[in-house]
């Protein structure tokens, strides 16, 4: 069960290792499917399958996993159906009928997807933008990791802290928070969010949206909007992800709601620059937030690309396989799956006893300060902690180039 991974015996072998090889399942969404089927502007993200491919053939050339070669298997998920039971549905072919030892998720945003992976003793190495805070770690360990993402507590305050010395809410006693409706979401809001807002003296007014489906979202920052304008709200905040501001500017452009917005790489920057038909120009005057992910965040004329380091490493492997990528952008699910392959291969190499979950983490813990996450900023793994993206970067929309810029060196996120 969650929770009990520190007691597993490290005599036993996790599920999909065998003395020859590792199962590892890496989730993709079609997102170009998604893109037809909704008129949405983005980059192509490639092909997944042939940079999984790209990925085994670098960690079984130099030294597998700890000596053990990487069968790495890829698994489509259709986002335009996600829902609870299509999360369980696909945990169940991850955990039983491939019975992998670990899985790299991209696009689960469901809260009964994580539980239920844990539950099959399953590595989860995760590459969704979602909410994992400190207790869902410490609840599912020693299953949950993420090798790309911060910690949703450490987010959380770092993200008030930055919009208050950004001057968000100057002039202001009251703020609209549209929150994904989930556990860890409660409980980020619920426990701090409120507390540190208040201590700036500005109350929050926090628009819940059920996430459950893409019906309850629509319905859930309707009702938002209409609560925010009739308490005449005019600072906007976003906490949870999971698409809300891009479709609450939408909703609220539609019925004539005016705010300035405060938004972070968790709602997709990005996508308000690359779909102006669908986002009423205003809504990114004055927007400003913070950056963790440069492929969601800024165009690559604003940031070079590649950076030195972990993103010209993970580059290079897809190089040798003949991938390249045109822009940071295309390459944002490519990065998540290159800093799961590296991270999944540096535990690996340092693991003592038989290869489960427990004995990866625990290796990972000894091992993990000298991991640098391709996709975003910072170094923040070593000892207890499970989020490998140690730091971000102030963001604002530039109305010059009509983009999103960084300002600023990297900033440590709270701990």
């Amino acid at each position: 069960m969650p929770g009990a991974g520190k007691g597993v015996d490290s005599t036993v072998a996790g599920p999909g290792v065998s003395d020859d090889a590792v199962k590892v399942v890496f989730v993709a969404v079609d997102l170009d499917a998604v893109q037809d089927a909704t008129g949405f502007k983005t980059a192509s993200i490639g092909d997944p399958e042939k940079q999984v491919a790209a990925l085994e053939k670098w960690v079984n050339e130099n030294g597998g996993l700890g000596g053990r070669k990487l069968d790495a298997v890829l698994r489509w998920y259709d986002a335009q159906v996600d829902s609870p039971a299509a999360e369980e549905q696909l945990c169940n072919q991850v955990s039983q009928d491939d019975q992998a030892f670990a899985v790299v998720l991209t696009g689960q945003f469901q809260s009964n997807a994580r539980p239920c992976y844990a539950q099959r003793n399953t590595l989860m190495l995760d590459a969704t933008l979602v909410a994992n805070d400190t207790e869902i770690y410490d609840e599912l360990d020693p299953y949950l990791w993420t090798a790309s993402y911060p910690e949703y507590d450490a987010f959380t305050s770092s993200y008030i802290d930055a919009l208050d010395k950004q001057g968000f809410f100057e002039g202001r006693d009251k703020v609209a928070i549209v929150a994904a409706d989930n556990p860890v979401n409660r409980r980020a809001i619920e426990k701090r969010a409120v507390k540190q807002l208040k201590e700036l003296g500005v109350t929050p007014e926090v628009g819940w949206v059920d996430t459950t489906d893409i019906g309850t979202i629509y319905q859930g920052e309707e009702q938002a909007a209409i609560t925010f304008a009739s308490k005449k709200v005019d600072r906007v905040m976003f906490l949870g992800g999971s698409r809300l501001a891009s479709i609450f500017a939408t909703i609220a452009g539609s019925k004539g709601f005016k705010a300035r917005y405060a938004i972070s790489t968790f709602d997709n920057p990005s996508f308000f620059v690359n779909n102006p038909e669908t986002v009423p120009s205003e809504t990114m005057t004055g927007m400003v937030g913070i950056g963790f992910q440069p492929a969601q965040d800024v165009q690559d004329a604003k940031l070079a690309f590649p950076r030195p380091g972990a993103e010209s490493e993970c580059l290079d492997i897809y190089k040798a396989s003949g991938i390249t990528f045109d822009t940071r952008e295309g390459a944002r699910v490519a990065l998540p799956f290159c800093d799961a392959a590296r991270l999944l291969k540096l535990g690996a190499d340092d693991v003592s006893g038989a290869f489960n979950a427990a004995t990866w983490s625990a290796a990972v813990e000894t091992v993990g300060a000298q991991f640098e996450t391709a996709s975003g900023f910072g170094t923040g793994l070593g000892g207890p902690s499970r989020s490998a993206a140690g730091a971000y970067r102030f963001l604002r929309f530039d109305d010059e180039c009509s983009c999103f810029t960084y300002e600023g060196d990297d900033v440590p996120f709270t701990k």
